[in-house]
């Protein structure tokens, strides 16, 4: 009799191992399993929250099929403390398994913002604000010209005061560097005045042939004691915070006097007019060898260059006649 007890002792174990393994067998083959996500797609996970939540917005998201599966691979795969938060990008019938495999390695999305150069702190500060997948905003706007424009990778829920730290430190490392190779001669006694000289040849000319040679003017004009005579910085001694004029100057405008009014003042003016990048602050440091002292605009949008008032004078008329000719008069 006990014989017997013992022989159906050990069927029923083995069924429930037959039945233990047929019910892994399966769990495994769930998991591993192409899943039914139809495209691509990022999703988000917060932080704080557990396998459980995790694998409900996976399925809410449809990047899974299964919570239940989903959380007792991770627990078999000693994962489920290990799911890292963030945006992960998820690749078309992803399997639940690389799916912990993606949460587990902690590679998020990586978001780009590109900062245009000769935006005023201001106007970055509004961008950076209104940039989707960031923390915290931004009250205080940094000093002007202290902002390198650069193109900025970011994680989603990365600080915006982070963003800003790198940009802070970014221009300073660039004007740094770009100082060291200078050339010699340049009637710049600073890095900063390079940064001032740097933000007015950025907002003068959009054009990347033109910036060596715009610098040069002004360099030129800088050594010869000549005012700067640049338009752009009237424009933002009218305005606060650096906001665009939205108007075109006026005569009046000219000699209106504010500290950043070169038809007025000697020299520079006191401080950058905008963010320049690292392509205006090599121009200033390192100006096309040229004799010219202005320039004006050409109608092709580039612009005329001349070494005299008498030959810049002549653009100025063709300038003034093309400007008639666009405005029908």
């Amino acid at each position: 009799m006990g014989r017997l007890f013992l022989k159906i002792g050990m069927l029923i174990v083995l069924l429930g191992a037959v039945a233990f393994g047929g019910v892994a067998g399966w769990v495994y083959s769930e998991f591993t399993r192409p899943g039914p996500l139809a495209q691509d797609a990022t999703v988000v996970v917060p932080s704080g929250g557990g396998v459980k939540s995790i694998a409900k917005i996976l399925v809410e998201k449809g990047v899974i099929g299964s919570a239940r599966i989903f959380e007792l691979g991770a627990r078999t795969m000693d994962d489920a403390a290990s799911l890292r938060a963030g945006e992960f990008s998820f690749t078309a019938n992803i399997s639940a398994r690389d799916v912990v495999r993606v949460l587990k390695s902690g590679k998020t999305v990586q978001r780009r913002l590109t900062i245009a150069e000769g935006l005023s702190s201001s106007q970055i500060i509004a961008q950076l604000n209104g940039t989707d997948g960031l923390d915290g905003v931004i009250i205080v706007t940094p000093p002007e010209g202290s902002l390198l424009p650069e193109t900025y990778y970011f994680s989603y829920g990365d600080a915006r005061p982070d963003i800003i730290r790198r940009m802070r430190q970014d221009m300073r490392d660039t004007v740094a560097d770009l100082w060291v190779t200078r050339e010699a001669g340049l009637p710049l006694k600073t890095p900063d005045e390079a940064l001032v000289l740097a933000s007015i040849v950025e907002k003068e000319t959009g054009l990347a042939a033109e910036r060596a040679r715009v610098a040069a003017v002004f360099i030129n004009r800088l050594q010869r004691g000549m005012r700067l005579q640049s338009d752009p910085t009237v424009a933002y001694g009218l305005t606060e915070n650096g906001a665009p004029l939205e108007r075109a100057l006026s005569k009046a405008d000219l000699k209106t006097p504010t500290p950043y009014n070169t038809y007025i003042i000697d020299g520079l003016p006191p401080g950058p007019i905008a963010n320049p990048g690292r392509a205006a602050l090599q121009a200033v440091l390192h100006p096309l060898a040229t004799k010219d002292l202005y320039f004006v605009a050409d109608g092709t949008g580039g612009h005329a260059f001349a070494k005299s008032l008498d030959e810049h004078n002549r653009y100025v008329r063709r300038w003034r006649k093309i400007q008639a000719q666009q405005n029908g008069e």
